[in-house]
């Protein structure tokens, strides 16, 4: 792996994991941890030339000043990973109001647990105090509000207390400018390694402190391609149920992160794999479990490929094209539960089916009416595509929503769910100039009306002429 290089370190720590192995995660007491395994530079790989400047900047004033000042998560994690992370998270023992007396360009953020933004332009550096928790145990101590807000206020403490703060070990890696180290109070360095996910701690009351963390796990794994250790994987299905209580603007930040950044196929994956789906997305899960789910998950499979091409081709990614990947097969289905109570008008039954199942949707995961309406709108389109003839049709070429309604066709097409030739027409109908568009429509073009003469005119002197 290209952050990780074998040496001493590595003997050290299969006795350190044999030691371990399931007492030394899950011990509770600060004063009975060991302290942590310290991995030199010679043994891990990580260069500072991929370390942004600022964060440089940041760490060596901080050492200069006397504090100890470590980079920590996910920047760590990468770096050993042979990865370029773009944001660089620091921790030091200095507290916030010292921070911000070395750096003028700090902000303090935060209420009940205090931050510093070392801002070097549009570039933030966040800097965090070493926590503790408030009773001394080695959990979050976080209470949450029906908003997610955290009720409880953290307190300041060692670096020794801060590591039993974080969730998974392999974020949990912290970077010593003084020596260019890595210190690793947990197994870290070896579930990298390992490509291994493991919570810190016991993986049910981490769970149940935070029900998001469940969340976090898969999409971790799904975006470093790591697989759950088994004990944090084990609670996930009697656990889920405790989604339903997480508020709904929290579940749809989740979702976003899950889904847009590139690992949403297998994101997808893994939600189905730990039943966790239906708690995010109820009616779609229904019909994946149902008769015709084999069709619904390759339709929404094929679409998060695409959209996590579009992620690495740096294309945008919206959330009204993705929700309405993943709420497409239920919409349908529910359209054809409907048809015999419209009569069989095909249009009234997809509104419909439209608007209860994104009604639901939002009720579990706050899909903003910016993502939603738009969504609607373009679903219904769909039955639009159909009709090729008349000026109605024309003007689908000026929708504001045309493009992302065409890009889903493309997917219906590719899928089988409508002929390839009524996708390719409308490919093609797109390159022809006006006049020939005009005329695979059968629209004759608009004539100029005729002008009438004002009474006292030229015209109506003429008449009397005449």
């Amino acid at each position: 792996m290209p952050g990780l290089r074998e040496g001493c370190y590595h003997t050290g720590l299969r006795s350190l994991v044999k030691l371990t192995n399931g007492t030394f995660l899950n011990d509770t007491d600060p004063q009975s941890r060991p302290g942590p395994i310290i991995v030199p530079r010679s043994a891990h790989g990580i260069s500072r030339s991929n370390v942004s400047e600022n964060a440089l900047k940041v760490l060596y004033r901080l050492k200069n000043a006397g504090f100890a000042a470590f980079l920590v998560g996910g920047g760590v994690r990468d770096l050993l990973l042979g990865k370029h992370p773009k944001d660089f998270d620091v921790v030091t023992d200095a507290h916030p109001e010292q921070i911000k007396d070395l750096f003028r360009n700090a902000r303090l953020i935060g209420r009940r647990f205090r931050l510093a933004h070392v801002r070097f332009g549009r570039d933030v550096v966040e800097v965090a105090t070493f926590r503790a928790a408030a009773n001394g145990g080695d959990d979050d101590e976080r209470a949450h509000s029906d908003s997610g807000r955290i009720l409880r206020d953290n307190v300041y403490g060692t670096i020794q207390e801060d590591i039993w703060r974080r969730d998974f070990t392999v974020n949990s890696l912290y970077y010593n400018i003084a020596d260019f180290s890595v210190w690793d109070f947990t197994t870290g360095f070896e579930d990298i390694r390992s490509r291994t996910l493991r919570l810190i701690g016991d993986p049910e009351t981490r769970y149940r402190e935070d029900p998001v963390r469940m969340l976090r796990a898969v999409r971790f794994a799904a975006k470093l391609g790591f697989d759950l250790a088994p004990e944090t994987a084990r609670p996930l299905l009697a656990l889920g149920p405790l989604l339903r209580d997480v508020p709904s603007a929290r579940l749809f930040e989740e979702v976003l992160k899950m889904f847009q950044l590139g690992h949403a196929e297998r994101s997808f994956d893994l939600l189905e794999e730990h039943k966790l789906l239906g708690y995010l997305f109820p009616s779609t899960a229904a019909v994946l479990a149902g008769e015709h789910g084999s069709a619904a998950r390759d339709f929404i499979r094929h679409g998060l490929a695409n959209t996590d091409r579009r992620v690495v081709e740096n294309k945008p990614i919206t959330p009204t094209f993705l929700y309405a990947v993943l709420l497409w097969p239920a919409i349908k289905a529910l359209a054809g539960e409907l048809l015999p109570q419209t009569g069989g008008d095909e249009l009234a039954s997809m509104s419909e089916a439209c608007y209860r199942i994104i009604a639901e949707q939002v009720a579990r995961t706050a899909l903003p009416k910016r993502f939603s309406v738009p969504m609607r709108e373009m679903l219904v389109m769909q039955h639009r595509f159909g009709n090729r003839q008349g000026a109605r049709a024309a003007r689908m070429l000026e929708h504001k929503l045309f493009r992302v309604a065409y890009d889903f066709l493309l997917l219906r097409a590719h899928c089988g769910e409508v002929e390839q030739e009524v996708a390719d027409w409308w490919t093609e109908i797109q390159a022809r100039d006006p006049a020939a568009q005009r005329e695979a429509f059968g629209v004759r073009r608009r004539g100029h009306k005729r002008r009438r003469g004002r009474r006292g005119g030229r015209g109506h002197a003429r008449d009397a002429v005449t």
